[in-house]
């Protein structure tokens, strides 16, 4: 490399070129290493949705960053389809929760956020999501109308055009073996080949595995590897209607009938398998919601590892024991809805711009309110 980048980003995903994205945009010179190819690990096995799940059950830290994504997240899809022509399919199906509890709850946090949600029952619930089983269109529902989703693999396919457009330049395959920190700033990275190459700034937007990254540094980060398993049912548009969510279980249906039907939660490291178990369990959870799959094939069946952190919380800010190495990891189960937001409040620290939404709640120091980051 002749003359190294302003900032080498360290993970390929969503996060990573949201990133990479936003910094091109600042006008810096980007360089993006993604260890296989780009939005292919939890990026790729998500299920897309603009919003958290049960939002009002998070920290404030994460309705913040949602509420502001939710609100740039139309204006990113028609710029991504102006300079690259895809379609990410973004469409607001909207968010049915049917048979939940803390509906009060909901109500006050609605109120502070000023997120449109109603409790809706009987006849409306049915006009609503007619897709829904006898059985939980009998308990009412908590319904926000206006939450959106995109479909993650077109997403994906959509940001690598755009960066690539913006001149960002992209290696996969590029396995990072370690950073280089030189009088306590990095300095660039050691390849696995061996290679060396710097930057004069490091974002680690690794997901589950930039924990380790960071453990040859003397550096805890509480970061771990949580596997998601998802089914997806061929099934035909207007068949599944809604997003919704029940007990932590959810349908989503995208513009061509598919319908996801996700999620479990297991820490296993980073084994990425599926499972009988999950697939019967997830199977007999989506016939619980929408009876009408019951006359479609399941289509595939697959796992991803979702970077789990304390209470959700990512990490967004430049680590404070190593100068020039910045975060974005962390996010959990909400990458997707938290990315646009994180990667637009990385960028305004590392360009020295203003954000609307304070930094103080993501950043990896010590703490006694969120996630931190710990000097071993």
């Amino acid at each position: 490399m002749s003359k190294h980048p302003d900032c080498l980003i360290i993970g390929g995903g969503l996060i990573g070129m949201l990133t990479a994205r936003e910094l091109a945009l600042g006008g810096m010179q980007v360089s993006l290493l993604e260890k296989g190819e780009t939005g292919r690990e939890s990026t790729w096995a998500g299920g897309g949705i603009l919003s958290p799940l049960y939002p009002w059950r998070y920290d404030d830290a994460i309705s913040d960053l949602a509420q502001y994504s939710q609100r740039v997240y139309p204006d990113i899809v028609k710029g991504l389809n102006e300079e690259t022509g895809l379609d990410v399919e973004w469409m607001q199906s909207g968010l049915l929760m049917p048979d939940c509890a803390d509906v009060e709850l909901a109500r006050q946090w609605a109120k502070r956020y000023g997120a449109e949600l109603n409790y809706i029952e009987g006849n409306e619930l049915t006009e609503v999501a007619p897709e829904l089983s006898p059985h939980l269109s009998q308990t009412g529902a908590i319904w926000m109308p206006k939450i959106a989703q995109v479909r993650n693999p077109r997403f994906a396919r959509a940001l690598r055009a755009s960066i690539d457009k913006l001149g960002v330049k992209v290696l996969t395959n590029a396995a990072v073996r370690e950073i280089s920190i030189n009088s306590g700033k990095a300095e660039g990275v050691v390849m696995l080949s061996g290679e060396q190459l710097l930057a004069d700034k490091l974002v680690l937007a690794s997901g589950a595995w930039s924990a380790g990254l960071l453990e040859p540094l003397g550096l805890e980060l509480p970061v771990e590897p949580v596997l998601g398993q998802m089914l997806l049912y061929k099934a035909r548009p207007e068949i599944v209607r809604r997003i919704i969510l029940n007990q932590d279980r959810y349908v989503i249906p995208r513009q061509d009938g598919r319908v996801l039907v996700g999620s479990t939660l297991e820490h296993t490291g980073f084994e990425k398998q599926t499972t009988d178990a999950a697939r019967i369990e997830l199977e007999a959870e989506a016939l619980r919601i929408v009876p009408a799959l019951a006359d479609f094939p399941i289509e595939a069946h697959w796992a991803g590892l979702r970077p789990g952190s304390p209470n959700g919380v990512p990490f967004i800010g430049e680590c404070p024991e190593v100068k020039g190495l910045y975060l974005n990891t962390g996010h959990f189960r909400n990458g997707v809805i938290l990315g646009a937001a994180s990667s637009a409040m990385l960028a305004s620290l590392i360009l020295g711009t203003k954000f609307e939404v304070a930094s103080t709640s993501y950043t990896p120091t010590q703490g006694a309110s969120a996630p931190r980051l710990v000097a071993g």
